[in-house]
């Protein structure tokens, strides 16, 4: 795509609506650059055709997404559930579509959850393992909008 308006119109036609706004967090968050044959991962905008394939660099921004967005992965019967702070659940579930991975049949996204079908139980736990390796080590920080919350202090009561 060669603009945020050509994205927003190419999200629509596949029933996403997305501001302006989010289109342009989202293209920041994916790494994209803008070169002059349009938004492309910064790797292909400064290295010739013979760079790892589509498919590769896909699975790594997935990697990098879950890595950043995903709190938690848990399993359910065939399905991988994936939870995500709120409004982040959508642009991982779109990486996780455009990366077509391994044993994923279908993609089901909410504000902060990712449904991820597979064929099998047994699919379902070995996504759910290589999805949860990509995960930030528990110690982590959380993302910034979770922070903690301030709490009164001792003796203050609200009115």
């Amino acid at each position: 795509m060669r603009s945020q308006t050509e994205l927003g119109r190419l999200l629509r036609a596949e029933g996403l609506d997305a501001a302006q706004p989010t289109l342009s967090r989202d293209i920041h968050e994916l790494g994209l650059v803008k070169g002059p044959n349009g938004y492309m991962l910064p790797e292909a905008a400064a290295a010739p055709a013979a760079e790892p394939s589509v498919p590769g660099r896909r699975e790594e921004g997935v990697r990098r997404l879950i890595r950043q967005y995903v709190l938690s992965v848990d399993v359910a019967a065939s399905l991988v559930v994936l939870r995500t702070p709120p409004a982040d659940a959508q642009p991982v579930a779109l990486a996780i579509d455009a990366a077509s991975l391994e044993g994923v049949v279908g993609t089901l996204a909410g504000d902060d959850t990712i449904f991820l079908a597979t064929r099998s139980d047994a699919q379902a736990r070995e996504l759910a393992r290589r999805l949860a390796e990509s995960i930030r080590p528990s110690g982590a920080s959380r993302p910034a909008r979770f922070a903690p919350r301030r709490r009164p202090a001792a003796g203050r009561r609200r009115a």
